[in-house]
């Protein structure tokens, strides 16, 4: 069972990067990143623009209104900027596993360690202190990008889930990868091997 609360507030910080929960007037701070039109591509729910951003936050504030998400801003502590968002999603009490998702950064923040810092984080808290046994992760078959992340945090690739998403170019459909990182691969051997490569 997870030891969670999703109407409780948390923080997770260290001296890089800032996580609190999300707030529908988080809008103006991430306005200017959300317009990036490369953070969408792979997203078939969209957050760019006032009105798409705005209706976004909400969803995810519902989300979490309804303990199934738990979404965060991402405060990057080096370029004094507000660098994007993330979450947990898909939280399961019963089976102790939560899944990783919607996370997304500004072009200035990608490749300066912002990401590995905040699953840093994020593991941590998730299998210390919430005592999750699992935590899972996806992305489209053709981001190679997140793909490469997920697998530079530690997480191993453990199926295909076929035809699941629409098809970026608007035809057909394609395929989604699926990652995971379990507790006991975090305690021995994944925690030190992420810390170890956090930017410094």
């Amino acid at each position: 069972m997870l030891h969670f609360d999703c109407l409780k507030d948390y923080s997770l910080e260290n001296d890089f990067v800032l996580l609190r929960p999300l707030e529908i007037t988080d809008v103006e701070y991430l306005l200017d990143v959300a317009n990036e039109p490369s953070i969408w591509e792979y997203s078939f729910v969209k957050g760019d623009g006032l009105e798409n951003l705005t209706s976004y936050i909400q969803s995810a504030i519902d989300m979490r209104k309804a303990k199934k998400e738990y979404p965060f801003i991402v405060y990057d502590k080096v370029q004094k900027q507000y660098a994007g968002s993330t979450r947990y999603c898909e939280i399961m009490p019963a089976l102790s596993v939560i899944r990783l998702g919607y996370t997304w950064y500004g072009s200035a923040f990608r490749g300066t360690g912002v990401n590995k810092h905040c699953k840093y984080l994020m593991f941590e808290f998730a299998f210390e202190t919430m005592e999750a046994e699992r935590i899972g992760m996806g992305a489209y078959i053709e981001n190679k990008v997140s793909i490469a992340a997920m697998q530079s945090v530690g997480c191993k690739q453990e199926g295909t889930l076929r035809g699941i998403f629409p098809a970026i170019n608007g035809e057909g459909r394609t395929d989604g990868v699926l990652f995971s990182i379990l507790k006991d691969e975090w305690f021995t051997e994944e925690k030190t091997k992420l810390k170890n490569k956090l930017r410094v």
